[in-house]
């Protein structure tokens, strides 16, 4: 939730904070009874969606760095086999070029190499051990796959979240503050002989809007000499 998202919701309740006490003016069945109600949705509505963007922006960033060490160590076994079959090939003719290792790798390009290494690298398990490969390596390679695929998952499941949750918000926000666009002008019609309850519905509804600093601006060029 950004800043003007907050000083929505803030306002929001302010809102319900001024209606409540004033609950027999606006009866069951009023125009102004359905609108508290509207925003005080908006409230509920704001609340949760806001929880679930917090929450997905919370579980991309922690994917986003679970994601970076398993991309580490996938490529990191890719390497390790390309670089060892580059050597078998001096007695495999052509091993180099079943396991070559593709210039550019994206996250689909390293889970494909990834698999493929891992269909073609078991019939040659025998021959990379003796050329000091760890005996489990095939294991190693299968674990990391697995683990960089469901970290890939957990980030775009978090994104997910995040972009649902900010498309929740943005709802809630437009309805709440259309219901509060119409309370306007019950509260000004109702009101409008009694300043001191305008005065506070004029608190109530202001937003208080954020403000960026200016920069300050560039010092002169002093004149040449």
């Amino acid at each position: 939730m950004d800043d003007k998202e907050r000083s929505c919701n803030e306002m929001f309740h302010r809102v319900d904070d001024f209606a409540t006490p004033r609950t027999a003016d606006f009866p069951a069945g009023s125009r102004g009874q359905e609108l508290i109600a509207l925003v005080r949705a908006a409230i509920a509505d704001f609340d949760k969606h806001s929880a679930a963007q917090s929450s997905g922006a919370s579980d991309a960033r922690r994917s986003t760095s679970n994601k970076e060490a398993a991309r580490t160590a996938l490529r990191d076994d890719l390497d390790q086999i390309s670089r060892t079959a580059r050597a078998m090939a001096f007695q495999i003719a052509g091993l180099d070029q079943k396991f070559r290792l593709p210039r550019y790798l994206n996250d689909q390009k390293l889970l494909e190499t990834g698999r493929a290494y891992a269909a073609d690298a078991p019939a040659f398990k025998d021959a990379f051990i003796r050329y000091a490969m760890p005996a489990d390596f095939l294991e190693d390679l299968a674990a990391d796959i697995a683990e960089f695929e469901a970290t890939s998952q957990n980030q775009n499941l978090g994104i997910e979240n995040q972009v649902t949750g900010s498309v929740g918000v943005d709802t809630a926000r437009e309805l709440g503050m259309n219901a509060v666009r119409q309370f306007d002008a019950i509260v000004r019609n109702k009101y409008r002989d009694d300043p001191a309850t305008l005065a506070a519905w004029e608190r109530a509804r202001h937003i208080e809007r954020t403000t960026r600093s200016k920069k300050s601006p560039p010092a002169p060029t002093p004149p040449a000499q």
